[in-house]
């Protein structure tokens, strides 16, 4: 009998990838990795999976792959954890006829301006936002629209290319980052100007249109929007979280999503629960290990129970408090991890620790979710004794930065 086989196209290597891999053995799946670079993830060769290099842009070439396979294995399920190439998952599961999420629907999802247009049709709160092509379109949308103003490319996933503008100078600043030749973008260059929300920040995850639960979260330095921090479950009155749970839920049905997983990220301003972006996949890291430490579920083997059919459970077995630290650089410098690991991981409470970069490494911010280092999380019964636990991990695993020479 053939080997029941997942297919993963890409990775992480923050930790997301290696947990698929392991959800897919214990349900008794053999783990497949397609990828246009396997080298990027060490867990690959750490677990000893078959891996096919491929360009997993090119449609066609990754069905070649996936029938060749098909040859050898029984396919019960293709899926990914990264956004980049959720579009061509989608395909691939309507090539094969296996069970996966609607490509169209992905597909306007990841482009920010058709998604805010869907969601302003629906009557759902978004920021003011319009659309730019050059740097005059940047200097009358944020005119109209009003200083401060974010601008993001229309299409991009990590915090990639977002700021925060406060000034004229700064809006021109960033408009000739983004025109300029210094942002790679994914498709033609196109410009979102969108009001700034302020107001305290939350992530809501969804199964279908069933709702995980909410996360406080908290950024680094701006002008950039770089998580820092996630809280899970978040501290909400009754009304906030009746609030945020049926702006998340307008928000499926509005992108026609409802199959899977999704990840929507709100604030909560003086009008309520205002969405800032829906993103139509699982949270990355440490979303998926707060929320098994907080409550019980396994979010990433019941995204593969669905992808291979069977029936997915999102009952909680217990409620506690989980909260991680994404560790980031406050300047330009040379990497020291000046304290010890292992006595932060012996801090009773402390679930993992991960650095992503070894001591030594230069590090030159970029603004966005490259920045971060590594993470840290902890569990408690109380979101106080959870706060005290990773603080104290967090300084005993001693990040420290030397200044490059002038």
């Amino acid at each position: 009998m053939s080997k029941r086989a997942l297919i993963l196209l890409e990775g992480n290597t923050r930790g997301v990838g290696l947990l698929y891999v392991q959800a897919a053995r214990r349900l008794g799946l053999y783990p497949i990795n397609l990828s246009a670079d396997p080298t990027r993830y060490d867990y690959l060769d750490a677990e000893k999976i078959e891996t096919v290099r491929v360009d997993t842009n090119n449609l066609a070439a990754v069905i070649r792959e996936c029938s060749r396979l098909g040859a050898t294995y029984d396919i019960a399920g293709i899926t990914t954890s990264e956004e980049f190439v959720y579009v061509t998952a989608g395909k691939l599961c309507r090539h094969f006829d296996l069970p996966g999420p609607n490509p169209a629907s992905i597909e306007q999802c990841c482009d920010k301006l058709t998604q805010c247009q869907l969601l302003a049709d629906a009557g759902i709160p978004i920021p003011a936002y319009r659309l730019a092509q050059n740097a005059r379109d940047v200097e009358d949308a944020a005119a109209e629209i009003g200083l401060p103003v974010i601008l993001k490319p229309a299409v991009g996933c990590g915090s990639r290319g977002v700021r925060l503008c406060r000034t004229a100078e700064e809006l021109a600043e960033h408009t000739i980052y983004l025109l300029g030749g210094k942002h790679i973008w994914q498709s033609l260059p196109r410009i979102l100007v969108e009001e700034y929300a302020e107001g305290l920040q939350y992530v809501a995850s969804m199964m279908g249109d069933e709702l995980v639960g909410i996360a406080a979260a908290k950024f680094g330095a701006p002008p950039h929007f770089v998580y820092r921090e996630f809280t899970f479950p978040a501290v909400l009155t009754d009304k906030e979280h009746e609030r945020i749970a049926h702006v998340s839920r307008s928000c499926v049905r509005a992108l026609s999503l409802g199959w899977e997983p999704t990840n929507i990220e709100l604030r909560w301003t003086k009008r309520g629960a205002v969405v800032i972006e829906v993103n139509p996949r699982p949270a990355g890291t440490p979303v998926p290990q707060l929320v098994q430490l907080a409550y019980g579920i396994d979010l990433i083997t019941e995204h593969i129970k669905l992808v291979i059919g069977e029936e997915w459970n999102l009952r909680r077995s217990h409620s506690q408090t989980a909260a991680g630290r994404l560790l980031l650089p406050d300047r330009d410098g040379t990497l020291n991890w000046a304290g010890d690991v292992s006595l932060a991981t012996a801090v009773p409470g402390v679930a993992e620790i991960k650095l992503y970069v070894s001591s030594k490494t230069s590090i030159i911010r970029q603004g966005d979710n490259r920045d971060w280092l590594g993470h840290v999380i902890a569990a408690s019964p109380s979101h106080g004794e959870t706060n005290a636990i990773l603080q104290r991990a967090v300084d005993l695993v001693g990040l420290s930065l030397t200044q490059f020479p002038p």
